[in-house]
């Protein structure tokens, strides 16, 4: 999709409402995938399971020699475990919120896996060895274990609910009836997680009520971008009829930059798409236009991606480190590092470390100056570890620290420029980039992208290759990066 035509600059001059401003504070807390919820709730069930079939076997009442037998028995009863929660619906975030209703689900799942046993033994003869006195306190001891974990669950999941961590957060773009309407049918859907936050909408009040199905209309589309930057907002829900091609079309370039789902509500429309998803609501249509990228169990494989891999450079680069850090105080006065206030996930300011490479009283935190070559700020220690890249090495600690991931867009100083004009008013679309956190490295510098940006062009291609990334993101293609790193560094022909 093409980028926006209005600048991030001229969209936060509106400004938003007291209003609105103290509802993105109330809602900046992040929410809690329900995907990595329950999968984390599967894995505990079994790790439990587990753990008290081992363990049962060294109380008085199962002692045992474990067998090949005790470990398919163990294998089977977490396979049938989960299918019997699965049916009985104990992974749903509306049965994790009640508490006999999930308690007796689970003591009933849990009894059918040993009537499974039973049944099996009877039929086969397998499991004949396995000694009574072991299955019984694995019985006990289990089930003990799996509702006293529930008992937890059902008291964070409650927590979680009233704080509203588990619900999708959801903004109304566009107002008037066919707003009304819409909310009116989510809200009329059972167990519905959808939380309205708000309603935005450029029309004037006379068609665009300030108040539309008790939620009040918080500003217009230049607002909204800004209002999604403060709070975290999960998704957008475009509820203007289709027809309006223009004006969908129009609202999408604005709004595509945003780390948000957008979904096009086709409730009143009876209309056949090709090339989009289409996702429900309980019965409500809604046609899938964008997904916010890396997301649920990706971002959680992407962080322990980010965790191993850079405490492993940082063990195997720490000579490297050492020395730098020590050339770079015995060269020339003032601090190791450098900190540089840059862009990062959705736009916010995050504080980046870096080996200082310039003379102390020539610095430059606000990049009021690109670096240029032969720079004559540059200090002869800091021109060898940019042309290197040693410069970025303390950055592996903003990596564990969560600010910036192992492999994204390179994190871009506030105020970056060429020919005195910021980069987002430069390339359409620049802040698309910060859908994802920044990276230490990334798919536009191991493409040739780096170093001196002088020409539009040059941070055109970076935006291209950034977004090109973002699209694509698999952990495979973070390793092709990483692994391709130390070799595209030795072109040095743009750093400096």
């Amino acid at each position: 999709m093409a980028g926006p035509h209005a600048s991030q600059s001229a969209q936060t001059q509106s400004g938003l409402s007291s209003e609105a401003l103290e509802i993105a504070e109330r809602l900046h807390d992040n929410g809690i995938s329900v995907p990595v919820l329950s999968g984390s709730v599967r894995l505990t069930d079994l790790m439990l399971i587990c753990g008290t079939g081992i363990l049962s076997a060294w109380t008085d009442a199962g002692a045992t020699d474990f067998t090949l037998t005790h470990i398919i028995a163990l294998a089977g009863a977490m396979l049938f475990s989960l299918a019997f929660f699965q049916a009985a619906d104990a992974y749903q975030v509306s049965v994790m919120r009640r508490g006999m209703s999930q308690f007796g689900r689970i003591a009933a799942g849990w009894t059918l896996v040993f009537g499974m046993f039973f049944l099996i033994k009877t039929m086969t003869g397998f499991g004949q060895s396995l000694p009574q006195p072991w299955l019984g306190a694995w019985f006990v001891m289990a089930l003990g274990s799996l509702v006293c974990f529930r008992m937890l669950i059902y008291r964070r999941v409650r927590h979680w609910m009233k704080i509203g961590r588990l619900e999708r957060r959801a903004i109304i773009v566009g107002g008037g009836t066919a707003a009304a309407e819409l909310i009116h049918e989510i809200e009329g859907q059972s167990e519905n997680d959808i939380r309205i936050c708000g309603i935005f909408d450029d029309r004037a009040s006379d068609r665009s009520p300030s108040v539309v199905a008790g939620y009040p209309k918080l500003g217009n589309i230049a607002a909204l971008v800004e209002f999604a930057r403060l709070a975290r907002i999960d998704m957008l829900i475009v509820c203007i009829p289709l027809r309006a091609e223009k004006r969908v079309l129009e609202l999408l370039q604005r709004l595509w930059i945003l780390p948000v789902d957008i979904r096009l509500s086709a409730h009143t429309d009876k209309v056949r798409f090709r090339d989009r998803g289409t996702s429900f609501i309980g019965t409500v249509p809604f046609v899938d236009v964008l997904e916010k990228p890396i997301t649920d169990w990706d971002m959680v494989a992407k962080r322990v991606f980010d965790v191993v891999f850079a405490s492993l450079a940082l063990v195997l680069l720490l000579p490297v480190i050492i020395g730098a850090a020590i050339a770079v105080k015995t060269t020339s006065k003032g601090p190791i590092l450098f900190r540089q206030k840059r862009y990062g996930f959705n736009n916010e300011i995050v504080e980046v470390l870096k080996f200082r490479s310039m003379f102390t009283e020539m610095a430059d935190p606000d990049a009021k100056k690109v670096v240029t070559k032969n720079d004559a700020r540059v200090t002869p220690v800091g021109r060898f570890i940019r042309k290197t890249s040693i410069d970025e090495l303390p950055q592996l600690v903003n990596v564990l620290a969560g600010n910036l991931s192992l492999v994204g867009p390179r994190p871009h100083a506030v105020n970056a420029h060429t020919d005195n004009t910021t980069w987002d008013n430069v390339v359409d679309g620049y802040f698309a980039r910060h859908k994802v956190k920044p990276g230490v490295t990334g798919w536009a510098q191991i493409n040739g992208w780096r170093g001196e940006v002088d020409t539009s062009e040059k941070i055109r291609k970076r935006v291209e290759f950034d977004v090109y990334y973002i699209e694509n993101w698999s952990i495979l293609f973070d390793l092709k990066i990483l692994f391709l790193t130390p070799f595209r560094l030795m072109n040095t022909e743009n750093a400096y």
